[in-house]
């Protein structure tokens, strides 16, 4: 290929529709074997690599025992990528002998598919359902539950399926009454996989100077968009830390139909647009001061923020660039976080 092929493949890789997967995997201590799983995202087993993916961040945790590596490609690409990767950690991960304290369904945990650009979240939702067709069929055993827009008949978000479900127990494993929408009865090996799709989630943990767990659960429980004067689309929940509590949110992108939003967006609401589509999310600034308010109004503090990955933009900035100019480890620019 010369120089002049070279740049014209970047040019129609960046143009393609895009869409990401933050995968969630149930192994946070062993580099290593996260490192492979997302090398198997980008690679062929003969080591050449997957045209075009990238991967661009890696977040792994000691305590949980859980990371989430973030795979972005145009979207008729990912699911090549997703289930690689997926085969791999099924391979890896047994979760017979998995423990961490962030509850977990299944060796892999979760399979989320996210528009990025010039992609419709129906359009993921088919890539979803492809993806969990495809892992039932190159892992025999692996178990799989459908949510949001890869759940045709009632889409359901992951939330509800999750309170059905319940989490995974080792010492008291039990998944005879569990009926997968794809794939066999789970196993105590590989658990149950979640596999959907939906507008964007972003991942943010605040963390409180405090080992009162009852203090933290009241303040993960006020900011909850469930709860009256909540933050809207943030779910959240707190588990001890490193001898702190972190209050783990997700943040949900909905959409411009919600009125109660858009009042809201210079109030810390942020907006973005896909496909003539605006989406709206709260922001880290605002999850952060939110959290640190309460906390005061307990009598602890808060001592730090992360983001775990990108913001919706940062993500699909990220993804452009990587492709662009063949970048499949991106998360080596960005040294990946292991905590």
């Amino acid at each position: 290929m010369t120089i002049m092929d070279a740049v014209r493949m970047a040019s129609i890789r960046t143009r393609a529709p895009l869409a990401a997967c933050l995968l969630n995997i149930s192994e946070g201590r062993k580099k290593d074997v996260v490192e492979k799983i997302a090398r198997a995202a980008i690679r062929e087993k003969n080591g050449q690599e997957h045209f075009p993916a990238t991967v661009l961040n890696i977040f792994s945790d000691h305590d949980y025992n859980r990371s989430v590596i973030t795979i972005a490609a145009p979207v008729d690409r990912l699911g090549c990528s997703v289930v690689a990767a997926c085969t791999e950690a099924f391979s890896l991960i047994d979760m017979a002998s998995q423990v961490g304290i962030h509850p977990c369904l299944g060796a892999v945990d979760l399979v989320p598919i996210y528009p990025l650009s010039g992609v419709s979240v129906e359009q993921c939702g088919t890539v979803a359902r492809n993806i969990a067709e495809r892992l039932a069929s190159c892992v025999p055993g692996c178990s799989i539950f459908l949510f949001g827009h890869a759940d045709l008949s009632k889409k359901q978000s992951l939330v509800q399926r999750r309170k059905q479900l319940g989490w995974f127990n080792r010492g008291a494993f039990q998944a005879t009454h569990v009926i997968p929408d794809v794939g066999s009865t789970p196993t105590l090996r590989y658990g149950l996989t979640g596999v959907g799709a939906s507008p964007y989630v972003m991942n943010c943990n605040v963390t409180i100077d405090t080992q009162d767990l009852a203090k933290a659960k009241k303040i993960a429980g006020s900011i909850r968009g469930s709860s009256a004067g909540g933050l809207k689309g943030v779910q959240s929940m707190a588990f001890p830390h490193k001898g702190q509590i972190e209050i783990a949110c997700n943040v949900e992108s909905l959409d411009d139909q919600n009125d109660l939003l858009k009042p809201r967006e210079e109030a810390g609401y942020v907006s973005y647009s896909i496909l003539g589509k605006t989406y709206y999310y709260v922001s880290p600034q605002l999850i952060e001061s939110t959290v640190q308010k309460l906390a005061r109004g307990c009598g602890v503090h808060t001592v730090g923020t992360a983001l775990v990955g990108f913001t919706p933009e940062e993500c699909k900035r990220c993804a452009v660039h990587a492709l662009e100019h063949g970048i499949g480890e991106f998360w080596r620019a960005r040294g990946g976080i292991f905590m």
